[in-house]
C-alpha cells in the first residue's frame, strides 16, 4: 500500500522559516510524482508544489514562488519543503500526494493524485 507520512509542521513568527518532510513508501519513488498541498480553513485546497522524482522537475504557485523550495532524495523515498519567508497566509495544513507520472501543467488539481497523507498544520504568527 502507498504510504506518505508528513512531518515538521509547528508554530513560526512571520519570516521564519519551516522544513515539511513527505516520506514515502509501498511504492517505486521514481515512478512518480509529489506534490505540496495545503488546506485553510474554509477555503479550498490548493496546491503549493509538485516535483517529479525521476526527472527532478518542479512546480509551484505563484504565491509561493521564490520563497519555498521542493527536493526529493530518492535514495531515502522522501520529499521536502523548505519554506522560507513565512507569511500569516501561510497558515494551513500541508498535505503531500502522490500519484504515478510526472508534473505537468495541471499539477495543482488535488483530483489528479491518487494517495495522501494525513497532513501536518503550520501556522505563522504575525
Amino acid at each position: 500500500d502507498v504510504q506518505l507520512v508528513e512531518s515538521g509542521g509547528g508554530l513560526v513568527q512571520a519570516g521564519g522559516s519551516l522544513r515539511l518532510s513527505c516520506a514515502a513508501s509501498g511504492f517505486t519513488f521514481d515512478d512518480y510524482r509529489i506534490g505540496w498541498f495545503r488546506q485553510a480553513p474554509g477555503k479550498e485546497r490548493e496546491g503549493v508544489s509538485c516535483i517529479s522524482s525521476s526527472a527532478g522537475t518542479t512546480y509551484y504557485a505563484d504565491s509561493v514562488k521564490g520563497r519555498f523550495t521542493i527536493s526529493s532524495d530518492n535514495a531515502k523515498n522522501t520529499v521536502y519543503l523548505q519554506m522560507n519567508s513565512l507569511k500569516p497566509e501561510d497558515t494551513a495544513v500541508y498535505y503531500c500526494a502522490a500519484d504515478p507520472g510526472f508534473c505537468g501543467t495541471f499539477w495543482y488539481i488535488p483530483i489528479g493524485f491518487d494517495s495522501w497523507g494525513q497532513g501536518t498544520q503550520v501556522t505563522v504568527s504575525s
